[in-house]
């Protein structure tokens, strides 16, 4: 893939990943629902810089990786593509009919600065979000390309998306719980990711570097 085709490619399957609701999604409507719109923005943030921490390690452990050898490069490609095949496959048998947003649960104590923190450790202690990226981010970056510095423009994109959708669950908290609670909503989200991630994982294993 070319840098541009690398950037649309990674847009389209970063903004599936960053839509379908997880925890994280979960956290933010939370904390807007029961905090306000101040902390569940700081939530959001320290979400974001969970997610910038494991892209830079996944982008400066691509680049270690090609310099010390190809073949654990190759095995990192085909454990990628097995990765996103398997989440793929998972969406689209066992799509989700609902999702709880956590609505009425007791809100945490602290401040700005507690709610920053609390997005931040919950996105880099979470195992499922380092699999994803470590596996995920280096088959975007394009022959030819600094491993590091071109992952880590793919994780401020993913960062970016976050934001932008934090910002629209909190201004809309109240109908975009609701609409995550009716049946249907989250299955069509998830069937279409999985699409996505399993036609993205063959991709990834058929393509020559």
């Amino acid at each position: 893939m070319t840098a541009a085709q690398s950037l649309i490619a990674f847009a389209v399957a970063a903004g599936l990943l960053t839509l379908t609701p997880g925890l994280d999604t979960a956290l933010v409507l939370r904390t807007a629902a029961a905090e306000g719109g101040r902390r569940a923005s700081a939530v959001a943030v320290g979400i974001g810089l969970g997610c910038l921490a494991w892209g830079a390690a996944a982008a400066f452990g691509a680049g270690a990786l090609l310099v010390a050898s190809h073949a654990a490069y190759t095995i990192l490609k085909w454990a990628g593509a097995a990765y996103l095949v398997w989440l793929g496959v998972n969406l689209l048998r066992k799509p989700r009919a609902a999702f709880d947003t956590g609505a009425g649960e007791p809100p945490p104590s602290g401040g700005l600065a507690a709610a920053l923190a609390r997005g931040f450790w919950n996105n880099l202690l979470n195992p499922k979000v380092g699999v994803f990226y470590v596996s995920f981010l280096p088959q975007f970056i394009p022959a030819g390309a600094s491993p590091a510095a071109f992952g880590l423009l793919l994780a401020s994109m993913h960062v970016a998306m976050g934001l932008t959708w934090a910002g629209g669950l909190i201004l809309a908290t109240a109908p975009i719980a609701r609409a995550l609670r009716r049946p249907g909503v989250v299955r069509w989200l998830d069937r279409v990711t999985g699409g996505v991630f399993v036609a993205f994982g063959v991709r990834i294993a058929l393509e020559r570097r």
